[in-house]
């Protein structure tokens, strides 16, 4: 008797007759990112700090370089173009044409270069009043002006060609980004790093009438925020704080000088008045912004005791304000106005608390 064949205990590979032969989806690629499974590039990266401090930290873990007076940037270089931007997350790259050009020139590698954007004077220092007069810059929410003669200093690499590097070392991130920007001399630039005791550093910077020095830790990976791992020591005071009123006058603009106030914990307090610095044209425009601004009409934003004739308007704009020290009770010294912040930069607010002695 012959045996009959038994059934097959599974069925063959790829054969189901219930049902159609059918492959798993596959996901969509975002065109945007590279094809390989690597780090997505971030939109937007909150900026690392620097902490104020009247002297430098001990110790031999810190390297040091020039502080630089502009705006502060975010270079992104992508596959879909190069995006500029500023703390505010808004995307400059066309108020900052020959830094977008070079940074399309640093392609077609992905990367976010972290640095300043800057107008440099005569004798190369970055001049704040120049790249404002470059800008157009008033206050107005959307500048009309570009500036084409800015050129951008990278002091920090976050990412490149699909590996986000935040949580490497700065001396590694460092070496990263002088290889990329190796031979880059044009409208994008290393910031370059200076080996000597911080101190005589600061000193120098200071005869040549620099802003100041910038310390980072050579071992801190990139923390976004007023952290510590960055410092800074400056020549002269430089901050930002609320333009609250005005007090009319004969001056240019049509008025003798500006209101100021800084955050005080949560709240905003006095700091004094400005008076010089104005230039007869940002003197005009200024005061064409900020009749526009609400009135407060006659209840001042902030304390005060004062008995001068003052046009108190909302805190709104932020000026750039040069200044010596301040008094036992925190009125600026030797103030001067340097020009007003742009809203989409983002400028942060002088803390009264926030010295880091």
């Amino acid at each position: 008797m012959t045996k009959r064949p038994r059934s097959p205990r599974s069925k063959p590979l790829l054969l189901d007759n219930s049902r159609p032969l059918q492959s798993r989806p596959i996901r969509k690629r975002d065109k945007a990112q590279p094809a390989l499974p690597l780090d997505p590039m971030p939109r937007r990266v909150e900026p690392a700090l620097a902490l104020l401090k009247q002297r430098p930290p001990a110790g031999d873990q810190w390297q040091w370089e020039i502080k630089w007076d502009g705006y502060r940037l975010a270079v992104h270089i992508e596959h879909s173009g190069v995006r500029i931007v500023t703390r505010g997350g808004y995307n400059w790259a066309d108020r900052f044409p020959a830094i977008e050009a070079a940074a399309r020139a640093l392609g077609p590698a992905t990367m976010i270069l972290d640095g300043e954007g800057v107008v440099l004077d005569e004798q190369g220092r970055s001049d704040f009043n120049a790249l404002q007069n470059s800008l157009g810059a008033v206050g107005r929410r959307s500048g009309n002006q570009a500036a084409r003669n800015a050129i951008f200093y990278a002091f920090d690499l976050l990412y490149l060609d699909g590996h986000d590097l935040r949580s490497m070392e700065y001396r590694d991130r460092r070496h990263l980004l002088e290889e990329t920007l190796l031979g880059s001399n044009g409208a994008i630039r290393l910031s370059e790093e200076v080996e000597t005791d911080p101190a005589v550093l600061l000193d120098h910077a200071c005869r040549l009438g620099l802003g100041g020095i910038v310390g980072k830790k050579r071992d801190s990976r990139y923390r976004s925020g007023r952290t510590g791992d960055w410092v800074k020591l400056k020549c002269v005071q430089t901050e930002a704080f609320f333009i609250v009123g005005y007090e009319p006058g004969r001056g240019f603009g049509g008025f003798a000088s500006l209101l100021l106030a800084a955050y005080h914990g949560d709240e905003l307090r006095y700091v004094g008045s400005v008076g010089t610095g104005f230039k007869e044209r940002t003197a005009v425009a200024l005061r064409t912004t900020m009749d526009k601004l609400p009135w407060r009409q006659k209840v001042p934003p902030v304390p005060y005791k004062g008995n001068r004739r003052v046009v108190w308007v909302q805190p709104t704009l932020i000026a750039e304000i040069e200044f010596g020290q301040r008094t036992p009770d925190n009125k600026l010294r030797h103030a001067s106005y340097k020009g007003l912040r742009e809203i989409q930069d983002n400028a942060d607010v002088y803390r009264l608390e926030d010295e880091g002695i």
